[in-house]
């Protein structure tokens, strides 16, 4: 980790879809930063790792994030070993295989909005109150460029994340004079676990993806977490309500 965020030190984060990809990439990055950070997911993947390395100041809970009591037993867990929450990172997310609509049944439908919507609204709803009491808090979003324009995933996916974006933006606005700062990131074409169908058999979906982005490539994961550390900084807290690109100009075509 190239920058240095004195603000962050000891600062305690909550992060969703810390097992994996980006979620991974920004619990590992705030670690780095001496921040105590709590990890959401329901799988371990690697945060045992991360609980070996950063014993002291990482803390994990395994849970379905759809479920209302995992988001409660999870937040009870977070105080009870480092307190109140001062920066939610909302970074959970699923894929719908690119359905279309006549494709996706209510099942899938409801499960992706699950996922990437409604868990986000319940934990936020359970840690801005404290955050209101302190009258601080930075609660940041992982959006997409699906929620800018269509192709980044199917029908479900891309209304999750347009949601994601109205969320986000409202949020914002909503509490921005109270102390809270809200921001979300939306990411292109990132290599992470969750996108290992786009690199299987011979790679030319993974191949298409890199030639269609200006800089002709995929990002990682710690390019995002990078991102997310300046944003959780003081530096930027007059950015407010904005959803930042990560996409290599994709957005630009």
């Amino acid at each position: 980790m190239k920058n240095h965020y004195t603000d962050l030190v000891e600062k305690v984060v909550f992060v969703t879809g810390a097992a994996s990809g980006i979620g991974h990439a920004q619990a590992k990055a705030f670690l780095e930063q001496g921040a105590q950070v709590f990890g959401l997911d329901q799988q371990n993947g690697g945060m045992g790792e991360l609980s070996t390395s950063y014993p002291e100041s990482f803390m994990y809970y395994l849970g379905d994030i759809t479920k209302k009591e995992v988001l409660l037993e999870a937040v009870e867990t977070c105080h009870r070993h480092f307190g109140e929450v001062e920066i939610l990172l909302n970074t959970a997310g699923i894929l719908d295989a690119y359905h279309p609509l006549l494709e996706t049944d209510e099942a899938l439908w409801d499960r992706i909005f699950a996922v990437n919507v409604k868990s986000m609204y319940r934990l936020t709803q359970l840690l801005l109150p404290e955050m209101l009491q302190r009258t601080s808090g930075t609660i940041i979003n992982m959006a997409s460029i699906a929620g800018y324009v269509a192709g980044g995933g199917g029908v479900a996916y891309t209304s999750a994340k347009h949601a994601i974006i109205g969320f986000t933006k409202q949020l914002a606005l909503d509490y921005a004079s109270q102390g809270i700062c809200v921001k979300g990131i939306a990411p292109g074409a990132i290599q992470t676990p969750m996108n290992t169908a786009d690199f299987a058999g011979d790679g030319k979906m993974a191949e298409w993806v890199a030639n269609e982005t200006p800089v002709k490539r995929w990002a990682k994961p710690e390019e995002v977490a990078e991102l997310t550390l300046f944003l959780a900084t003081p530096q930027a807290s007059y950015i407010q309500g904005a959803i930042v690109p990560i996409d290599g100009g994709w957005l630009l075509k």
